[in-house]
């Protein structure tokens, strides 16, 4: 679906004849404006208000849905980011590098809130963060992706300007700025397990959604012991409490207007082992039954067999004891989270949910497809969105993926470490160039394909990217501009890669705004306006 389809607006100069037009009903109200200077801001800002990017992006996200039902190969993907910039930066490297902003989205992780964003400084994983933080991040991202849409249509009116100076044909240029592709796109925003009971949910999904959240995701985590989801201690709800929940976000949606907003489900009960509560059964195999089935029981005949405080239920015409610990969460049995994941995800799609998120402990493919085969058993279409999480040690888990098949095939593995002496061995330096590492690498290169095509895989995203990418590129810049580099750390390293990639940033008072800041003096104040730009400008120099 492209942009004028999704979002239809005039041509360029059919919005000159719209203000020419109004201009003339106003007389002298509108007597200073430019009618083309007027056509060029109001392009400039296409969308208006959050919920018209909701809108507007949870029409790219369902066709993209559908797209990914037809051909495995209409997968999409993000990174998480934890500024404006970031995104910003994220769109319009995709849109240089591939021509186009199709099947990319921009992911919002509560992690990163968390750690970045908090007025309380760095915390944990544990929605210990201020709710209002979530919705500011989404309002944040996109002023970032519109200033993106706004400098790049005023390099295309410059353009303009100079092709008619020059008396030279403006066709290709008007083109351009008709066809021209925003660089607002899908944005997944992660609303952890809702920040309170049911009511909290709804009232903290409208203002992300009103921020421009087409799509939220909730996982299936007890609000007030909520844990990273690749941490040990989570404890998961019962599933009526999650699907209010998940009813509560759709109320949001059609309240505001946004009838197909999308939202993904996220179930973390294969590494959750406790649950809060046993829900209340009615009916034998009904969703709390189910439920309660998982739970860790000691059979028991009488009421003696009970010690102080303990307590027992029915279960198949038996009395039986759940394991409770010291601190009142009830234990559920070992072995049992693969199932648990594919009820936890039948459910939530036959209840509201449009997507899934398992999370993993490991990038294991058959893990994954072999639950989502389950899953289509009762859902045909089940779509997963899947986290490519940094939390995963991918060098050592590929590498070790290859060696136990290469084992397995009985190989020669002579001239690689013995891993049961040390499980870290096959992440040595040394073997980087080797062919298990080189198999290794290239099985990581096609995971997001071969995930997308056997494992119904629609989205693929990685957390916390941009995280981990600031932190090693500001380790770097400093090793070196604090070391024996000097100024060349930054010049050979930062700058001249920017130069010599094309990258907006090279030029920061452009990107920042500095020329459509002058443009608008232009408009405002005619030949009084006093600009920035110049020949003295040393933007010029690049």
């Amino acid at each position: 679906m492209s942009d004028q389809i999704a979002n239809k607006i005039p041509a360029y100069l059919e919005q000159i004849k719209s203000f020419e037009k109004t201009k003339q009903a106003q007389s002298a109200v509108w007597r200073n404006v430019n009618p083309e200077y007027a056509a060029r801001m109001r392009l400039q800002n296409r969308f208006r208000t959050g919920l018209d990017i909701a809108r507007y992006t949870a029409r790219l996200m369902r066709a993209d849905m559908a797209a990914y039902d037809a051909d495995w190969q209409n997968y999409t993907q993000s990174l998480g980011c934890w500024h404006g910039f970031n995104a910003q930066q994220m769109l319009m490297a995709v849109k240089r590098h591939k021509q186009t902003t199709k099947h990319s989205y921009v992911y919002l992780s509560g992690w990163m809130i968390a750690a970045l964003r908090s007025a309380f400084g760095p915390l944990p994983d544990q929605s210990m963060h201020e709710k209002t933080a979530v919705p500011q991040l989404i309002e944040e991202i996109y002023t970032f992706l519109k200033q993106a849409d706004a400098r790049a249509l005023n390099h295309l009116f410059a353009e303009l300007d100079e092709a008619r100076q020059n008396g030279n044909d403006d066709t290709a240029i008007l083109e351009k700025i008709d066809n021209f592709q925003t660089h607002i796109v899908p944005l997944i925003a992660d609303i952890d397990a809702g920040f309170g009971n049911e009511e909290a949910t709804y009232l903290l999904a409208r203002k992300m959604i009103e921020a421009g959240a087409c799509c939220i995701q909730i996982e299936n985590q007890l609000s007030d012991a909520k844990q990273c989801g690749h941490q040990d201690g989570k404890v998961t709800v019962p599933h009526e409490d999650f699907l209010a929940k998940i009813n509560a976000v759709r109320y949001a949606f059609i309240e505001l207007g946004v009838e197909n907003g999308v939202i993904i489900a996220r179930t973390d009960s294969l590494g959750a082992g406790l649950t809060q509560k046993i829900p209340v059964s009615r009916t034998k195999g009904d969703l709390a039954s189910q439920y309660n089935a998982f739970l860790e029981t000691q059979p028991i005949d009488t009421i003696d067999e009970l010690g102080e405080g303990d307590m027992a239920f029915c279960q198949d015409g038996k009395l039986v004891r759940p394991t409770r610990l010291d601190n009142g969460l009830y234990v559920f049995k070992k072995g049992t989270g693969e199932a648990r994941v594919v009820l936890d995800c039948i459910t939530s799609l036959q209840q509201g949910a449009d997507l899934l998120w398992i999370e993993t402990e490991k990038p294991n493919l058959a893990q994954i497809a072999s639950m989502v085969a389950r899953i289509r058993e009762s859902v045909p279409n089940a779509k997963l969105v899947y986290n490519n999480s940094p939390s995963f040690n991918w060098t050592l888990a590929f590498r070790k993926q290859v060696y136990q098949a290469w084992e397995e095939e009985g190989r020669d593995l002579s001239a690689y470490p013995n891993r049961a002496n040390d499980p870290q061995a096959l992440m040595r330096a040394e073997l980087d160039d080797s062919p298990l590492a080189k198999e290794a690498d290239r099985l990581i290169q096609k995971f997001q394909q071969d995930a997308a095509r056997e494992a119904g895989v629609f989205h693929h995203l990685i957390t916390l990217p941009t995280y981990h990418e600031t932190a090693l590129g500001t380790d770097m810049l400093a090793e070196g501009y604090f070391g024996e580099l000097g100024m060349l750390a930054y010049v050979r390293d930062i700058q001249r890669q920017e130069i010599r990639r094309g990258q907006a940033s090279v030029k920061h008072q452009d990107l920042a705004g500095s020329n459509i800041g002058d443009d608008h003096k232009t408009y405002f104040s005619g030949d009084n306006a006093l600009k920035a730009g110049g020949t003295l400008n040393t933007m010029n120099q690049f």
